[in-house]
């Protein structure tokens, strides 16, 4: 549909003020709001309609600048996908340029950063419509993800109740596996942890680590509806107990996340130990950028959702938690049960 002139518009009879269509069409929809714990806007516009926008960026946490770019867009997506949100109908880039590259660098790596964040939108079904590029202090990639949805295409995170199950949707450990990789290279580093890692294990848990950051999440999302999920949030820089903590902080009802098992990918958990717990794995606090999903929905629903998530994406999700009574926090049993993901 074209735009209309000014004229054209003046020419058109408004409605009037008070009757049913004046009332149609600048009536917000009502909903709970929740407010900064939201992972994304929602901005209540029209006929049930909502816009829903989040912005997110990052400093690159490895060297290949296609595959970063696909991370940074995953990331980004996340936010919408957590409440939901399946489709997203616009992103936007945003490129901070180090001001230590030369002009040769960025004609290499710039290109690269910008086709790996265009594919995966392309992939989540999206396009790039504009974006912001400057010179920076250092390299900062992210986006704004923009969607216009119905209310009802989202799940808002406040409805967990006593009894549900908690899943997560991607491993834990990718800020290990990340470090440790440029490690290998470093033999001061590598001879503190090559007592219980090989340089093949690295570099199989730096794989696994990228294959899951560049995995979207909107499958994830599809099956929330799905299985009539509760509340979810996405788990990325605050680990995941952070993120359950905010989460739980939300919730309409009393209740409190306890977190009992922890799937890691294998031998990271090894490696924190031999760390003396740098990165606490095992506390939860371990950076998870373009992490899984978190998500509460019914006991008799989570069998289902696993192995469907299996079926389509190859992959596991797993059953990490319990929705109990409390007062609206989360905790991480003192002896969880770990898993150690090999897939």
């Amino acid at each position: 549909m074209g735009l209309k002139s000014q004229e054209e518009n003046s020419a058109q009879e408004c409605p009037k003020e008070g009757s049913k269509d004046h009332q149609l069409e600048t009536k917000p929809p009502s909903f709970h709001k929740i407010g900064v714990g939201l992972d994304s806007s929602i901005i209540p516009i029209r006929n049930n309609l909502a816009l829903v926008q989040t912005t997110d960026f990052f400093y690159p946490l490895i060297d290949d600048p296609f595959v970063m770019g696909q991370i940074a867009c995953a990331n980004v997506l996340s936010d919408l996908y957590a409440i939901g949100v399946r489709y997203c109908d616009n992103m936007m880039m945003i490129l901070g340029v180090p001001d230590n590259m030369d002009e040769k660098e960025r004609e290499t790596v710039i290109p690269l950063i910008i086709e790996g964040f265009k594919c995966t939108a392309q992939e989540a079904g999206s396009k790039i419509s504009g974006g912001d590029t400057r010179i920076s202090a250092c390299c900062i990639i992210g986006g704004t993800a923009t969607s216009v949805c119905e209310i009802t295409e989202i799940i808002m995170p406040d409805n967990a109740i006593i009894g549900d199950a908690i899943i997560l949707t991607k491993p834990l450990g990718t800020q290990a596996a990340t470090m440790i990789y440029t490690w290998l290279e470093n033999k001061n580093k590598w001879k503190n942890i090559c007592a219980v890692i090989t340089k093949d294990e690295a570099k199989w848990a730096f794989q696994r680590a990228v294959k899951s950051m560049v995995q979207l999440n909107k499958i994830a999302a599809s099956l929330m509806h799905e299985f009539k999920a509760h509340a979810a949030t996405d788990v990325t820089g605050f680990g995941l107990l952070g993120h359950a903590k905010n989460l739980a902080r939300h919730q309409k009802n009393l209740v409190q996340f306890k977190i009992h098992t922890l799937p890691i990918i294998n031998k990271m958990l090894d490696v924190d130990r031999q760390l003396n717990k740098q990165f606490h794995l095992e506390d939860g606090k371990n950076i998870e950028t373009s992490g899984g999903l978190l998500i509460c929905l019914p006991l008799k629903a989570a069998d289902g959702f696993c192995k469907k998530f299996k079926n389509l994406l190859g992959c596991n999700a797993w059953v990490v938690g319990t929705v109990v009574e409390g007062e609206r926090t989360a905790s991480i049993s003192d002896d969880p049960t770990i898993i150690n993901v090999t897939d």
